[in-house]
Formats: structure tokens, C-alpha cells, sequence
């Protein structure tokens, strides 16, 4: 594809050869050649300098030349994932019907269109919407709703009971509806499993990562409020309570029983205990420890989480301690010192 069809395509300005020819995306680091890369954050402009790339895509506001063409436009990241569309070569659609491997309980209700890959299971009850892509190797547990236009992706397993509504994505290997992590210890110290007898309801519009699990709430449910999406690697315990729209980054984990509320942000490694509420758009950063409630709005990093501006005071603090280590060394001395003539 001609670099000028391109910039048309993200309604871009051009600067430099639009007879180039493009054939695939990369990194600015990684490209080369007939490559196209983009720039969206500041702190990797010296990259631009020394990409091997045809070109880039910057944004309009960037005061720079480079080697390579550019594209100039209101926003970079945007602009790139529709290039990336351009060049990336679509899976074949899921063709409507039921593999003749599948194994699909007589009580089950299928709807209209639906794609139920090769080994897939579907227990007895089990309800299915108007267009919904089952992969290869999917279990649907007893008694499981599914809405319509959702897509799962090989592996997935949805254990009984299992509410799923419309328009929902989960990635391959993800278990929705495994028992919750409840025991009761006895006298000599071991532990007897307490039943786990909830549900986990998943709402419209959520999307799920890979090997991500979800447990069944020990009682009443555990439930992904509508257009939240929920990173690879993520653990969300019994009885959790997500509201809509909030983002979960890769290997967070949530104990038993926390809410936490809309349009939060957990940050890739965080860490919540149980018990606890985390309000309307809070922001929880990278490796955080939440050991108590985090206000509506709030911002906290750390481990034991706090304040980003306490944390920051306390991380600045800490990279002083070598200095005021010797310094103390220093003033310990003079002051020996000072006592020794005074014996004197």
C-alpha cells in the first residue's frame, strides 16, 4: 500500500515520499524497511531519530524532522490502530452450525446462527443467544445463560450456573464459576471446604483476558458489571462485586468479598485484600498492596498502598536514607569527639 493512501486513510498531513510502499507495522525499535511505526509518547522521541522505518506517525503538534516520512496527525495511537487494521489479515468467520464432534445436551436451547466448534460440551440447561461463537475445546456448565453475539475463544470454561450476557469476549483458557477459596479450620488445625453455592454473572459488553479466573460466589454472586474488561492473568475471588467500565491490568488479584466500583483502574499487579471497597473512579497503580478502602477518585500506589503524593514523599524519603546514613555516621563521630576532649 502507497505511504499517500495511507495518510488518506487516517486523514493525516504528509511529509516526504507518498510512493513509498508500505507492507507491515512495527515498533519504532523493531522496524525496517517498508515498515510503518508511530509515536505516541514523548519520552520515546529519540527513537524517531534512529528508527529503521519508511515512516512515522506522529502528532501534529511534533517540532521535528526525521530520516523517514511522516505522518502528522491529531492522534498517534488511534491513527496507527487503524493502520494496523489495514495490514492485518482477518481469521476466517466462524461458520454457523454445530461441529459434528460437539456434544450438546437434548435440554439445551440454542439460538439462531450460533458456531459450537469441534469437542465442545454443553451440559443439560444450558441457554445460548442469537449468534454466539463457541470455540474448539469449550465446556458450558449445567444450567449456564449465555446472551447473544458473545465469542469464546478455544478453551474457555463456564462452570454451572454461569451468567453471561450479551456481547461478551473471554479469551482462551479463562474458567468463569470455579468454587471460591472458603474453608473452615478445625480445632487440630485442617481445614473442611465450605460449600460454595453462588453464581458469577457476567454483564453485557465485558471482555475477558486469557487465563483469567473468576470464582463463584460462596453465597448470592460474583458479579463484572457491564463494559468492564479484565486483563490476562487476573484473579477475582468469591463474591466480588465489579461495577461498569472498570479496567483490571494483567495478574491483579482480588480477595473475597471487596466492590469494587465503576470506571476504576487496577494497574498491572495489584493487589487487593478482601472485605474491602474501592470507589467510583479510583485509580490503584502498578504492584499496589490495598489493605483498606480506597475513596471514589482516589489515587494510590505502594505497598501498603497510600496517597500517590504521601508515596511519592515516602519514595523520596527513602532514596535520602544512604546519604542521612552518613551523615548521622558523621555527626556520631564529631560527637565522640567533642566528648572525649570534654573528659579531658
Amino acid at each position: 500500500m502507497k505511504l499517500s493512501e495511507i495518510a488518506e486513510q487516517i486523514g493525516g498531513t504528509l511529509e516526504g515520499n507518498g510512493n513509498l510502499d508500505i507492507t507491515a507495522v512495527a515498533g519504532l525499535q523493531e522496524a525496517s524497511g517498508g515498515d510503518i511505526s508511530f509515536l505516541a509518547n514523548p519520552k520515546y522521541a529519540a527513537k524517531v531519530a534512529k528508527t529503521k522505518a519508511a515512516a512515522v506517525i506522529v502528532p501534529s503538534d511534533w517540532d521535528r524532522s526525521g530520516k523517514c516520512a511522516l505522518i502528522r496527525v491529531d492522534n498517534s495511537d488511534q491513527a496507527f490502530a487503524k493502520v494496523a487494521e489495514l495490514f492485518y489479515e482477518p481469521v476466517p468467520a466462524p461458520v454457523a452450525g454445530v461441529h459434528a464432534s460437539a456434544v450438546v445436551a437434548e435440554s439445551a436451547v440454542l439460538g439462531e446462527g450460533i458456531s459450537l466448534g469441534a469437542n465442545v460440551v454443553i451440559e443439560d440447561g444450558v441457554v445460548i443467544g442469537d449468534h454466539t461463537v463457541i470455540e474448539a475445546n469449550c465446556v458450558i456448565g449445567y444450567k449456564s445463560t449465555i446472551g447473544a453475539n458473545c465469542h469464546f475463544y478455544p478453551l474457555v470454561s463456564l462452570r454451572e450456573f454461569t451468567e453471561v450476557g450479551h456481547n461478551v469476549i473471554i479469551h482462551n483458557g479463562t474458567v468463569v464459576g470455579s468454587d471460591g477459596f472458603g474453608y473452615a479450620v478445625q480445632e487440630d488445625g485442617s481445614r473442611t471446604k465450605i460449600p460454595q453455592i453462588g453464581k458469577v454473572v457476567i454483564e453485557d459488553d465485558v471482555e475477558l483476558g486469557a487465563n483469567v479466573a473468576i470464582d463463584r460466589a460462596r453465597f448470592g454472586k460474583t458479579r463484572i458489571g457491564k463494559g468492564t474488561k479484565i486483563d490476562n492473568l487476573v484473579q477475582v475471588a468469591h463474591n466480588v462485586v465489579v461495577g461498569e467500565h472498570s479496567v483490571m491490568c494483567g495478574q491483579v488479584g482480588i480477595s473475597g468479598s471487596s466492590t469494587i466500583g465503576s470506571r476504576v483502574i487496577l494497574a498491572g499487579q495489584a493487589g487487593l485484600a478482601g472485605h474491602l471497597e474501592v470507589g467510583d473512579g479510583a485509580i490503584v497503580g502498578a504492584q499496589a498492596g490495598v489493605m483498606r478502602d480506597v475513596p471514589p477518585k482516589d489515587f494510590v500506589i505502594g505497598s501498603p498502598a497510600m496517597t500517590h503524593l504521601q508515596a511519592k514523599k515516602v519514595i523520596a524519603g527513602t532514596v535520602t536514607l544512604p546519604k542521612l546514613k552518613e551523615k548521622v555516621k558523621k555527626l556520631e563521630a564529631e560527637i565522640s569527639e567533642l566528648t572525649a576532649r570534654q573528659g579531658k
